[in-house]
Order: C-alpha cells, then structure tokens, then sequence
C-alpha cells in the first residue's frame, strides 16, 4: 500500500472514530449528527466530495457548540483529505487540533494523518514543522520519522536536513543498522547544496562502506587524489587502489599507470598493469597512433623485465648495504611486481625496521599493499592502521581500510 493509501485509509478510521466518539459522548445534537453520520458512511465509500458537502450541511447548522466545531473539523478534514484538498484538511485538523478538546490518544494519530497530508500536497514546510510536533509530543513511528530529512531537504533547509539525517544515521549505526543507499545519496545532496566539501566526503565515504559502488569510489578516490597537500609522489599508489577498486576503466589511465610503474623501477608491476588492461578490454584498441603507443610501451615493458630479471638479486645485495631502508623496501615492491610476495614482504619489512627512510608512512603503506597482494588482509589493516602522514599516505591507508571491510 503506497504512502497516501495510508493516509487515505486513516482519514476514513478516523471519521468512524469521530462519529463513535460524539455518539457515545452525547454531546452532538441530532440535526447535526444525522448529516455527519451520512458523510461517515460516504467517506467509507471513497465518495469524498459528497462526504465533504454534508459537513457543510453539519457546519451550516445554527449555533454550533465547541465540541460540535471540534467534531465538525476532524470530519472536514477527514472528507477534505480524500478529496485531495489538502489546504483545507490541514487547516481543519489544525483547528481541531487547537480547541484543545483533542485526547491525548488521538493527537499523535492525527499529527501522522497531517504529516502524510502535507508531504503528498508537497506542503514540504508544514510537513517539517509537524513532524517536529509530532517528535516533541512523543511520535515515535520510525517510518513517519524518517521522512523529516527529506521534507526539510525538499523545502530548501538543507543544513537543518544534514543535521537531522546524519543523527538519524548515527542512531540507525549504533543500532547496527546500515543506513541506506537513499539516504547517504540525500546527506550527499546536503553537503552539494551547501557546497560543504567535507560534508560530501563524508557522506561519499560511508556510501563507499555500505554501498560499494564504482561510481562512488572512482568520486571518493578522485577527491582523495586532488585535495590540498596530496603529494605527486602518490600517483601511482592511487592507481594501485582504483585497481583494486574497478575504477581504472580508459587505454590513457593503463597507459598513465604502467608509466608510472616504469618510472619507479617496477616492470613486473607495469606488466601487471598491462595484462588487466588487456584482460578488461580497454587496451588494444582505438586509433592507430594510440595503438602504436601501447605497441612501444609493451615492447619497453619486455625489455625492462629482462634487464631486470638480471639485475635484481645484486640490487638486494646492494640495497641491504646502504645505511638507510629504502632500497630494501623498493627491492621488495620490485618483487611483489613478479607475484613474489613473500621475498617481497621479508625485505619490505627489513627495511621499515633498519630505518632512516625518506617517508616511514610511505614505506607502510607500501607494505600493507604487498601483504594485500599476499592474501594477508589482517596483517594489511594492522599495517595500514600505523600510516599517519599528511600527505596523503593516511589518506590512502583509510581507503585500503574500507575496501577491505575496516571501519
């Protein structure tokens, strides 16, 4: 049953309970309960229109008394409801609910009814504004609830929404509910009309947690990627998570990272980046000037392997009789690029141990992605829970901890 069905559906209890009521009560006079009892029996019949006329002829009636006004008001706006005259419903129910002849029992039910009206007459205002009457005077219905964030979204109080929303979620965590698509999507939507940078990141990161979508990795990554202080020198660490992520998805990014690969003096993670690229479609295609491209790129890419093949074992020999670390832990990542990972995290984790890096974070960071590769995701969140730069270092770490189920 949709949303308005059920208020639909209310309005008619409601008139039989009002009618119920004044009888039981006696306090309704005949001529003016014989009209209202008739627009009862219509409303049950879905005639709303003709309903709404014999309560006129009750209104019409000389010398109404408070409660008689007060019955006449829940019935109008019972008859208007379902008629689909909004305006005149809520106005009614506003009225009744101000004679202050209203049980304490039938307020919050009421207060539902108006909240349902005002949303579906897209009376986005008066649908927050009774919602928060609704709240403060008890209402409890998470389903009615839920809609606040959206109807004070819909009337243009996006902040009031954000605040509202993002309370409702951390309500719906600590009960180990996920939030829904739905709803992270509108937070986002906050943060966008405020042009609250931070806000919609926040929002992107738990969309990325809960919903894992390419989509709105490939956002979160490229904004992690671009913020202030984010160092160059992590360029191609961003590629090794879109990766991972289903994010890389055009010739030129492949092209980009198997470069990159080169440039650090990875062949083996550069082939790697090739054979996805090739595996997933995207390269050995297009315009010849690009497939000439690719062409030399995987001609460099053989003969880097084999110079390096070579040369491998005497650059360990080398890089564990320099003073500092890093030779080790990029002997390691050069490993890890031919699928050796335990030789690779041995000399990675020599490394961090002997000291005297350039950037500790980075050689951490360098040795969650290789035990990643490994299988060895426990050992990979403990790593990556020790990356703390500000460069940008931390800021990747936080990512691999979510892509892996961290929080």
């Amino acid at each position: 049953m949709s949303f308005f069905m059920r208020v639909i559906a209310s309005l008619v209890l409601l008139a039989s309970a009002t009618v119920a009521i004044a009888a039981a009560d006696q306090s309704l006079r005949a001529e003016v309960g014989k009209p209202l009892q008739a627009a009862k029996d219509l409303l049950q019949q879905q005639k709303y229109r003709d309903a709404l006329g014999k309560v006129d002829e009750a209104a019409a009636i000389p010398k109404l008394t408070p409660y008689e006004r007060f019955i006449i008001d829940r019935m109008r706006g019972a008859a208007a409801g379902g008629a689909g005259d909004t305006a005149t419903a809520l106005k009614s129910f506003d009225s009744a609910l101000a004679s202050g002849l209203m049980t304490k029992t039938d307020e919050l039910p009421t207060l539902e009814i108006m909240i349902g009206l005002a949303y579906s007459g897209k009376n986005y205002a008066k649908a927050a504004d009774t919602l928060r009457k609704y709240r403060q005077d008890g209402g409890n219905n998470p389903a009615v609830l839920a809609l606040l964030p959206q109807v004070l979204y819909l009337s243009g109080r996006f902040a009031d929404a954000a605040k509202e929303l993002s309370a409702l979620l951390a309500a719906q965590e600590a009960a180990g509910k996920a939030p829904t698509e739905d709803q992270l999507e509108l937070l986002a939507s906050c943060a966008i009309k405020q042009n609250d940078t931070a806000g919609y990141v926040v929002a992107l990161t738990k969309l990325v947690i809960y919903h894992p979508k390419a989509s709105y990795w490939n956002d979160l990554i490229a904004r992690t990627a671009t913020k202030s202080g984010f160092s160059n020198k992590l360029a191609l660490d961003t590629y090794r998570l879109r990766v991972e992520t289903g994010t890389i998805s055009s010739a030129a990014d492949y092209v980009d990272a198997i470069e990159l690969s080169l440039q650090a003096g990875y062949p083996g993670e550069a082939q790697q980046f090739l054979d996805q690229g090739n595996k997933v479609g995207v390269l050995g295609k297009g315009a010849a000037r690009d497939l000439d491209r690719q062409a030399r790129l995987k001609a460099m890419v053989a003969r880097k392997i084999a110079e390096d093949k070579t040369s491998l074992a005497a650059s360990e020999t080398q890089a564990g009789q320099q003073p500092g670390g890093d030779g080790l832990v990029n002997t390691g990542l050069a490993y890890a690029g031919y699928g050796q990972f335990d030789k690779a995290l041995s000399l990675i984790q020599k490394g961090i141990a002997k000291g005297k890096l350039k950037d500790a974070d980075e050689a951490r960071l360098h040795l969650a992605y290789v035990q990643i590769r490994a299988g060895k995701k426990d050992e990979a969140l403990k790593s990556l829970s020790q990356v703390k730069g500000k460069n940008g270092t931390a800021d990747l770490a936080r990512l691999w901890q979510i892509k892996l189920g961290g929080r």
